[in-house]
């Protein structure tokens, strides 16, 4: 197809979501850097640019995991609500306005999961090592039932050996000082807020009810009551934006500070809205949204960043890839573990996957919990046992 086409894609025939994976394999093998980068060009065809990314990432995602004690898992807690649906979004999200009276109930189906998967973790050698609670929106929820959910995760885990706790305060309109003076008090000491861009057109085709000024006050304030560790969310190649709009983006970025910057390439996902009416909208083309990123590895270097972990979706315009940037010692172990894919992660809440890894066959059993918020409210008996019979074999 390359030479029918004369195109060559930065990917080249790499399809995987996760490819510092095979990086890691051949790291493993101990393959020297020049094998392993001749086999990345030569065999699947990668850029020279894209695979040398991919095995500095490697390398610190080592790094990272090499200082990290050993027999540990991390726990993923789902909340799926949010204020509004992004056009982009296909993640396990619902209405805040329209499920507000299904959150109490949502909360006490999860302090039971919680409970039982506590009990299961206490009978074996294995310490948690991270939490991390996405949706959704978490902070979208009442300032009661956040309060709730951060004191059922310390009243029933251990974390006497936990490293890390990240909270997505995503969406400013959902935060909140007395929300975050809660989050400040508990055990999470790693947060995000996620402008997805600085653009106020933009954020508002794109179905988010808040302005690039709200970004702003609400990110100062969380600096203002202490949070020392916050990573934001951008996308390059929104419906409508060009390279100037992205460079805006960043360089408003830039004055907060943030200790990591998350930067997507757009993704046309099949259960978006995006995708049901694409045809509405004037998407980035792949050679603009490509400048988009180089530009964005260039800008997070001059703030002294440096990429630490990287993954890739299908139907990525210009096939290209999401990348973490942090500063030094601000790499998320959550992330790093996640797309390693070395350790159990143990996910709660509605549309949780929990993998177990067996490192030793490589290879990973699921357990999954059903996406709607009424089914799990409704099964969640179903739920616990399904985790009990995999997590059993721990």
């Amino acid at each position: 197809l390359k030479e029918y086409t004369l195109k060559r894609l930065p990917w080249g025939m790499l399809t995987g979501i996760r490819p510092s994976k095979i990086v890691h394999e051949m790291m493993d093998r101990h393959l020297s850097e020049q094998e392993i980068l001749d086999t990345l060009t030569g065999y699947y065809d990668i850029t020279p640019q894209k695979a040398n990314l991919l095995y500095n990432i490697a390398k610190v995602e080592r790094k990272v995991l090499d200082g990290l004690e050993k027999d540990t898992v991390s726990l993923y807690i789902g909340i799926p609500f949010c204020t509004t649906r992004c056009l982009y979004c296909s993640f396990t999200s619902n209405s805040i306005d329209k499920y507000s009276k299904s959150v109490p109930a949502y909360i006490k189906s999860l302090k039971k999961e919680m409970e039982e998967v506590s009990k299961i973790i206490g009978g074996t050698p294995y310490k948690i090592q991270s939490i991390y609670i996405g949706g959704g929106t978490p902070t979208s929820i009442d300032e009661n039932s956040l309060k709730e959910l951060l004191s059922h995760v310390e009243k029933y885990f251990d974390l006497r050996y936990l490293k890390e706790y990240t909270l997505e305060a995503g969406r400013p309109d959902s935060i909140n000082e007395e929300k975050l003076n809660i989050i400040k008090a508990s055990r999470v000491n790693r947060i995000s807020i996620n402008p997805q861009t600085m653009n106020n057109d933009t954020l508002k085709l794109i179905g988010r009810n808040h302005s690039a000024e709200d970004i702003v006050e609400k990110f100062r304030l969380a600096k203002k009551l202490g949070f020392d560790n916050i990573n934001m969310d951008v996308i390059a190649g929104l419906p409508g934006e060009n390279i100037d709009d992205f460079k805006t983006t960043l360089e408003k970025i830039h004055d907060l500070m943030p200790e990591s910057i998350t930067v997507h390439t757009m993704s046309i996902k099949r259960a978006s809205k995006l995708n049901e009416s694409i045809d509405k909208y004037d998407l980035t083309q792949g050679s603009e949204v490509e400048k988009m990123v180089d530009f964005a590895a260039d800008f997070t270097r001059n703030m002294n960043m440096h990429p630490y972990y990287l993954y890739r979706q299908k139907n990525m315009l210009g096939n290209l890839e999401n990348i973490g940037y942090c500063r030094e010692g601000y790499e998320s172990i959550y992330n790093i573990q996640i797309m390693d894919e070395k350790q159990t992660i143990i996910a709660l809440g509605a549309g949780g996957v929990t993998k177990v890894v067996y490192t030793a066959e490589n290879r990973i059993e699921r357990a999954f919990n059903v996406k709607s918020v009424e089914e799990y409210i409704s099964r969640i008996d179903e739920m616990i046992e399904r985790k009990n019979a995999l997590l059993a074999l721990i």
